[in-house]
């Protein structure tokens, strides 16, 4: 079989879970620094928010609540690409649903189910049994917000 009439193989995508401390240490930061710099990361978010020209600083922040609050960082995609003899891998990001869909999305449901997902997510926060189930939830904050794959 000729090279010109093998079939072409698909590109094979590898996801590698998220990056960073474990949960020790996230339980430990959020203990310490997470939950007072989360809830004030949140009010700013808020209030950005509310202005026009705030909002794209807003959206930024609470897309990144997981990271300020527990210290959790995105799944990471990488898409090997085979080149002759050769493979190169390369970081691609996670699919996003449309922008505009994500739009209204925000401005009909997520501004304000965000903020009652944030709060119930803030008080789970501060019973013990229930913190992973809190943290949990503050890692869907950004699709719960703007259906945004974190």
């Amino acid at each position: 079989m000729s090279a010109s009439s093998r079939p072409s193989l698909p590109t094979p995508t590898i996801f590698v879970p998220k990056t960073g401390p474990g949960c020790l240490l996230q339980a430990l930061w959020f203990l310490f620094i997470g939950w007072w710099l989360g809830g004030l990361a949140i009010a700013l978010a808020w209030l950005l928010n509310i202005t026009i020209i705030g909002l794209p600083l807003g959206m930024s922040i609470l897309n990144n609540i997981p990271r300020i609050l527990a210290l959790q960082g995105p799944e990471r995609i990488y898409q090997v690409i085979p080149s002759g003899g050769t493979s190169a891998v390369r970081e691609i990001s996670m699919p996003q649903i449309n922008f505009f869909i994500r739009a209204l999305y925000f401005i009909f449901i997520g501004w304000w189910f965000s903020g009652i997902w944030l709060g119930i997510a803030y008080l789970l926060c501060f019973t013990i049994l229930l913190m992973p189930l809190g943290l949990w939830m503050f890692r869907l904050t950004p699709t719960m917000t703007t259906l945004r794959q974190y």
